[in-house]
């Protein structure tokens, strides 16, 4: 498999790579009826089978390999397999959900054999066959129900198990490369590596995989809201060797997104526009010597490593594309810069040179009678509200909990989180999970589109537990807080903040892998005002805490903060106040003298 990686790793510096066109505009060509698609085996089925793509892979192999040795002949160096709706959560509308593996086995054999008879042809020009995903005829981030705004078709555990038995077919079948295409609700997306992650732990060996973003119209975002940098922080977690944009918009329309995507992420760019926008017939009016034109465009401006077509395209398009990129230089990834980056329907990165980020911590049953009163009598509706003001009020990010005895906290955060996805104005900025049960983080994780943040793991328990939930934050795309906790209790002195902190993350970023700059460290600043003498130094010993941990441990963030507390001023005149977080750690890694 590492073969795999060295190979495209090569080719990306080397020339610009041509993908394959659209499998099912081709299979439309050859006018199959039911019966192709029955085929013998599945004469009796019933339910009617045309226009399932993807069962041809087991009925009518030979057109498929067919298929396959076109694009082939016409300069592919990737095609893909004939997998699109291939899981069973598509199937099931076929009555076929389970024969989604070995319908990814069998479309896996199929394609390997005809990239091997190609590649042995042109021994000097190695062809590689991507894995298919696409995304479900399911959205995890929207509901198909207007009376009910909170409830999903589909759940995040049913996607990942969907998407693992199609990968894990795949595999088996012999791909290079996966490829999750034409995303338009970014948590399908984050279900699908997911479940690619975790199945290459299980099984212990990887191969490379390429992510492909679908923007819908001009607005510049996905189907679910996002816009494309929000989308691509949302995935950016993933050792991906390759992400880009497919479908929806011809090769002129996406040129624009295409531009700021090439400007974002870190990596080799693909591209695989449709053959135009669909007429009043739903066909595709672009030429091959369009779209080939075009991207021959993209590619001298810098912006491609991959270029091929999506739906209306056939060989007669991947043959001008070939031709028309051919020496043509690749694109030169940007540098990945070690900024905290998160997102929700837009994005936040967070700078040395930011302002103040200010949490919103009213969406909270801890912080917030109000919000606690609403949740508790199920007022959705009026809870939603309170995020909505806290957007109003400025805040940069949400911090949600549901820790309360009499709720169900799990589902709580469910609903919420759900019904605050549909609400654009409080779901463009991104959200802090925040619960002491592990359950309830992980049940919030599973309803967020972006990048979020989880509050909080620590070494409480130990190193064991400790590096397994940071792995799982880690596969669902989350920053981190970390609390100065060990398994000797929390830390009082600058000596065992300091030591903790060093220790978190030392296991994080060699054992797990984690980015420091994802790592937001709170060293514990216990109250400062409480009027007795041995605490008077605890608001030093966190700034002089911070300030080693910042000088040592490097890129990460440190939080710190104290609710509700009492000051005395002149006197008898007490001032409630709240010292939100991220004023006092983000004004310390800012560089400012405290």
């Amino acid at each position: 498999m590492a073969d795999t990686f060295l190979t495209l790793n090569r080719l990306f510096r080397e020339r610009i790579l041509v993908l394959d066109g659209a499998m099912g505009t081709v299979i439309q060509s050859f006018r199959l009826g039911e019966t192709d698609f029955r085929g013998l085996r599945f004469a009796d089925h019933a339910v009617d089978l045309a226009g399932c793509n993807d069962l041809l892979s087991l009925t009518r192999p030979e057109v498929i390999d067919e298929i396959h040795r076109k694009y082939l002949d016409a300069g592919a160096d990737i095609i893909e397999t004939n997998t699109f709706s291939a899981q069973a959560i598509s199937l099931a509308d076929y009555g076929l959900a389970s024969y989604a593996y070995e319908m990814n086995k069998a479309a896996a054999q199929l394609a390997v054999r005809a990239a091997r008879r190609a590649t042995a042809a042109t021994p000097g020009k190695p062809r590689l066959v991507a894995g298919a995903l696409g995304p479900t005829n399911r959205t995890s981030s929207l509901s198909p129900d207007v009376e009910n705004p909170a409830f999903r078709a589909i759940t995040f555990d049913e996607l990942v198990a969907a998407y693992k038995d199609q990968a894990r077919g795949l595999l088996d079948g012999g791909v290079d490369l996966l490829l999750p295409e034409t995303t338009f609700d970014t948590l399908n997306l984050k279900a699908a590596l997911f479940a690619i992650q975790t199945l290459f732990a299980e099984r212990g060996e990887t191969v490379p995989v390429i992510a492909s973003l679908t923007i819908t119209d001009a607005s510049g975002r996905t189907l679910s809201g996002q816009t494309l940098e929000a989308a691509w922080l949302s995935i950016s977690h993933v050792p991906l060797v390759a992400t880009g944009l497919n479908c929806a918009l011809g090769a002129e329309q996406m040129g624009p997104f295409l531009e700021d995507l090439q400007r974002t992420a870190p990596l080799p760019i693909s591209c695989y526009p449709n053959a135009g926008l669909p007429n009043e017939f739903g066909g595709y009016d672009e030429t091959p010597e369009q779209m080939a034109a075009t991207l021959a465009g993209y590619a001298r401006e810098g912006w491609v490593n991959i270029v091929g077509g999506c739906c209306g395209t056939t060989p007669a398009f991947i043959e001008a594309i070939a031709a028309a990129v051919a020496g043509l230089p690749p694109h030169v990834p940007v540098e990945a810069k070690p900024f905290t980056q998160l997102s929700g329907l837009e994005p936040l990165t967070i700078r040395p040179d930011s302002n103040f980020i200010v949490i919103g911590e009213r969406t909270n049953v801890t912080g917030s009678k109000r919000f606690a009163r609403l949740i508790a009598a199920d007022d959705y509706e009026a809870a939603l509200d309170v995020a909505r003001d806290q957007v109003a009020g400025g805040a940069n990010i949400l911090d949600v909990n549901m820790d309360e005895g009499m709720l169900d906290s799990e589902q709580a955060m469910t609903t919420f989180l759900n019904l605050l996805a549909t609400e654009p104005e409080a779901a463009r900025i991104p959200v802090m999970v925040d619960s002491s049960k592990w359950s309830v983080i992980e049940a919030g994780l599973k309803c967020i589109q972006g990048r979020g943040i989880v509050n909080s793991i620590s070494l409480k328990e130990g190193e064991a537990d400790f590096l397994r939930k940071a792995t799982t934050v880690r596969r669902y795309g989350a920053a981190m807080i970390v609390m100065a906790f060990d398994e000797q209790g929390q830390a009082d002195t600058i000596e065992r903040k300091v030591a903790i902190c060093t220790r978190a993350y030392r296991l994080l970023t060699e054992q797990v892998c984690f980015p420091a700059e994802d790592i937001i460290f709170d060293p514990n600043i216990f109250a400062v005002a409480t009027g007795l003498e041995e605490h008077n130094n605890y608001g030093n010993d966190f700034i002089a805490a911070t300030r080693v941990i910042k000088q040592t441990l490097p890129h990460v963030l440190v939080s710190g903060g104290v609710s509700n507390v009492s000051f005395s001023f002149r006197g008898n005149n007490p001032v409630r106040e709240t010292i939100h977080a991220v004023f006092l750690y983000h004004a310390i890694q800012a560089g400012m003298d405290m």
